[in-house]
């Protein structure tokens, strides 16, 4: 899961573990506006194995607001916050791969979502201050699986803007967007157990913590586990009367 586009905070900081880039091979959808789950498209136009099926998603103009943060794409320009977010060793220190030491990496990450956001590969916003202007942190949607109405949510923030309530913001508002305009049933988060301040973010959101995933990952040599969070369509609505 995007311990990428999965998101784990890290160290006191918030993040559920994302994919930097797009797994090889990842799935494309074609387009469609609106994006819905609805819709899906012959496996031969998408170059895929023929039991498979993709939704067809747009995501390239999407923008959702908050009253302090605007959640937009990726551009060119942002690489230089993004190197920052994934350079920190503090707040990688729960994530799914190293601390970037090549500011390259921000720019393939970025190329990646050029390619995937107008097929539906996954979808990553970055979280864009709108008192300064600064990108501060990230959050995504990825693995869409199409026949179960599910997908992996991923995020991290900006060291300097933890303790803020901005990714509990973000991710309202992304969450809201998922199960609604989307129409997904399931959400799930993949985070470290030992970051505890990642998993205080999915219960304030209603997640329910379903299991622990032992050894799952290892990273520089460390190995961690994974605990396994979702939450329902349901369960969001109903949170919200």
């Amino acid at each position: 899961m995007e311990r990428q586009c999965h998101g784990q905070l890290g160290g006191n900081g918030i993040a559920a573990r994302i994919l930097p880039r797009s797994p090889p091979g990842e799935a494309r959808a074609t387009r469609l506006n609106p994006p819905q789950f609805g819709a899906s498209v012959p496996c031969a136009r998408l170059g895929l194995p023929p039991d498979e099926t993709r939704t067809v998603f747009d995501f390239t103009q999407l923008a959702l607001a908050t009253p302090r943060l605007h959640l937009r794409p990726l551009r060119p320009d942002d690489a230089p916050a993004v190197f920052a977010l994934f350079s920190d060793p503090v707040a990688m220190r729960h994530w799914s791969s190293p601390p970037w030491a090549d500011p390259a990496e921000a720019a393939a990450l970025i190329a990646d979502d050029l390619l995937a956001l107008p097929v539906g590969g996954h979808l990553r916003l970055a979280l864009q201050r709108r008192a300064d202007g600064q990108v501060v942190g990230l959050v995504s949607l990825f693995a869409f699986h199409l026949a179960s109405r599910r997908a992996e949510l991923g995020y991290m923030l900006l060291r300097s803007a933890w303790g803020q309530g901005l990714m509990h913001e973000a991710l309202q508002a992304l969450l809201g967007y998922g199960f609604g305009v989307l129409g997904l049933n399931r959400v799930e988060a993949d985070i470290d157990p030992d970051n505890t301040a990642s998993a205080r973010t999915l219960q304030r959101l209603g997640f329910t913590a379903e299991g622990l995933l032992r050894e799952r990952w290892i990273v520089a040599g460390r190995v961690s586990h994974t605990a396994l969070h979702g939450l329902l369509q349901r369960e969001w609505l109903a949170q919200r009367g």
